[in-house]
């Protein structure tokens, strides 16, 4: 089958690499720990996909958070602080996504594929350039380079602004948007893609919504597991998502769906 569909632009952590999406809580906890305002996995995975810099000042915007960095500085934190933070994890950040650059099973597979029918591969991130830099030589000896890379702070707004999408478009020369696919497991980024006029499919399973990588995913009980899935895939409709799977190796099938509907001359909602 020739798939219709001209372009597919893939997230990275919790979509390509790093199931799970671990590398971006690890370096958050360990940053706000050394700066004396510890914060928990779950508020740290909040607004996940976000850029960087937007991501810590939503961090820092919670009452409670902000409260606690008050008592330790003596007063609210303020753009200075979100500059210094931001500027405090990058290495750190660019440690953690190092040893967590796995590929997501059935990645390299699905690039290749895709690569075969012709059709275009990019990718946006909430990682700045300098967080990537060793993801992409990592991700390229394991099968997967896609063409075009945007990344955090190279476009005016992140997301849930449609402006990395489009940029990667852009470098692509593709168009229309609506003969193109946005695949992420963060809901911020289901809604970059909506807002872009792409096709979305969430990954529910090995991102940011169920937070656990392979091995611990699979030693939970199957109906704890069952419940945590269900629960991203709902979190990822709520944001828009024309489409749910558990990850990239069920991602062929979806693929065809939406190539049928493109070349029937249907848009995404």
């Amino acid at each position: 089958m020739s798939l219709a569909i001209k372009a597919v632009i893939f997230d990275w952590a919790g979509t390509m690499i790093d199931f799970g999406s671990r590398a971006p809580v690890i370096a958050l906890l360990r940053l706000f720990e050394d700066v004396g305002v510890p914060i928990t996995e779950a508020e740290a995975r909040a607004d996940m996909g976000r850029a960087k810099r937007d991501h810590i000042r939503a961090i820092l915007a919670v009452p409670h958070i902000a409260a606690g960095w008050r008592a330790v500085y003596d007063a609210p934190p303020g753009e200075a602080d979100v500059s210094r933070l931001h500027d405090a994890v990058e290495p750190i950040m660019r440690a953690a996504a190092a040893d967590c650059a796995a590929l997501v099973p059935g990645a390299a597979q699905i690039a290749a594929r895709l690569r075969g029918e012709g059709v275009r591969i990019g990718s946006c991130t909430g990682y700045t350039r300098a967080m990537m830099a060793d993801i992409l030589p990592r991700a390229a000896d394991q099968g997967y380079a896609p063409e075009v890379v945007v990344c955090s702070g190279e476009t005016a707004e992140g997301r849930p602004s449609p402006l990395m999408a489009w940029k990667a478009l852009v470098e692509l020369g593709v168009w229309p948007s609506s003969a193109c696919v946005k695949v992420d497991d963060a809901t911020v980024g289901v809604r970059e893609g909506r807002e872009a006029g792409m096709w979305t499919v969430g990954l529910a399973a090995s991102g940011n919504g169920v937070g656990l990588d392979t091995a611990e995913l699979a030693a939970l009980p199957a109906d704890a597991r069952a419940r945590r899935i269900v629960d991203a895939a709902d979190a990822l409709y709520a944001a828009g998502a024309d489409y749910v799977i558990d990850s990239v190796v069920d991602l062929w099938p979806v693929l065809e769906q939406i190539s049928v509907r493109v070349a029937a001359g249907e848009k995404p909602a």
